[in-house]
């Protein structure tokens, strides 16, 4: 058990590093950032267990709070509820089905699950905050995005043209690179 608290706090801490390397996706407005700190976090929900993808998750966006909170907690909060909804899922599939297959349908899901779930918060929750705790006008945040995408001229069109594929296009990017590197990581963290 002291030995997974140990692997938890070194996946967090590498998660919270990657968590300050964002950058923006063209074609999507500009709050949209990517990131890879969730990398970290579905290695570990593979290797220890779904909780444990979620409890660095929670500590990556405490972490990343204290040091550079722009947002007075909510974007890590919305970070940390997409992110958990993505290991929790991958990790629960993948837990039940350990092979290369279990992986790819644990992330393919999790992927549409996450994306599904990222849109349905920013609509009813994470937007609405910005706007109340911010002062973020949701109107301005809908005119800003308009300039990447035409389409965009409420807060649905935003959510369901910007929010859900940026998220689908993160989860599948993340996928793949877990695809590719969790066999290579997968026994140090075994030991």
């Amino acid at each position: 058990m002291k030995k997974n608290f140990i692997k938890i706090s070194l996946l967090s801490a590498f998660s919270t590093v990657l968590m300050f390397l964002e950058f923006p996706f063209p074609f999507f407005p500009h709050f949209l950032k990517f990131d890879f700190s969730d990398i970290p976090a579905v290695i570990g929900a593979f290797a220890l267990g779904p909780m444990a993808g979620v409890a660095i998750e929670l500590l990556k966006n405490i972490f990343h709070g204290i040091l550079a909170s722009s947002t007075a907690f909510i974007g890590e909060l919305a970070n940390f509820t997409v992110g958990a909804v993505f290991v929790l899922i991958s990790g629960t599939i993948y837990k039940f089905k350990k092979s290369k297959k279990g992986a790819y349908l644990s992330l393919s899901i999790a992927t549409f699950v996450m994306a599904s779930a990222a849109t349905a918060l920013n609509y009813f929750i994470f937007l609405p905050l910005y706007e109340t705790i911010l002062g973020f006008k949701i109107e301005n945040i809908i005119q800003m995005s308009s300039k990447f995408n035409t389409f965009i001229t409420d807060l649905k069109s935003l959510v369901l043209i910007s929010i859900f594929p940026f998220n689908l296009i993160k989860g599948i990017i993340i996928s793949v690179i877990v695809i590719l590197i969790y066999k290579k990581l997968s026994p140090l963290l075994h030991k």
